[in-house]
């Protein structure tokens, strides 16, 4: 019998496609997994961004790797219903960032304010003495940031 803890140990397989080290569950992309009694797997996942040009790479991905494990009878769902925040990101998912260089977006109470966006801590030397230099970075969901300790430029997710 499946459970919703099987699949997303599967799916843990799935990487963001523009961050490879971070798994879509730990990216908190995946938002619910449901299991009827004939073992049919919905999957329920929601984009970072409304135009994130990955979306539909990573919904196939899901389906790929669920048919990997055998798991052909199954619904993968592209949705709105529960909006991602970088709060979805997990503890795990957040250490594997900064592995890869990228500053984590901190976490925050459902409130922006601009501290928040400013200000970033820096993966590689772990100084907070940054200064944000732009708020567009290669891709919609990072930004550019400088550390004035290490003089090392930066990208950090950003907090949404």
């Amino acid at each position: 019998m499946l459970t919703k803890e099987h699949i997303l140990s599967l799916l843990e397989e799935v990487k963001d496609p523009e961050i490879p080290v971070l798994s879509l569950v730990d990216l908190g992309v995946i938002t619910d997994v449901e299991i009827t009694e004939d073992n049919h797997v919905t999957v329920n996942m929601t984009p970072t961004f409304a135009g994130c040009p990955a979306m539909d790479y990573m919904k196939k991905d899901v389906e790929r790797t669920l048919e990997k494990h055998g798991i052909n009878h199954h619904t993968v769902r592209m949705s709105f219903d529960k909006p991602w925040d970088s709060n979805k990101i997990s503890d795990k998912g957040r250490q594997h960032l900064k592995e890869f260089e990228l500053a984590p977006p901190p976490k925050y109470n459902m409130v922006l304010d601009l501290d928040i966006l400013e200000y970033a801590t820096c993966p590689n030397c772990n100084s907070t003495n940054t200064t944000l230099r732009t708020p567009f970075g290669p891709t919609l969901c990072r930004a550019m940031h400088y550390c004035n300790d290490c003089k090392q430029m930066f990208e950090q997710f950003k907090p949404l």
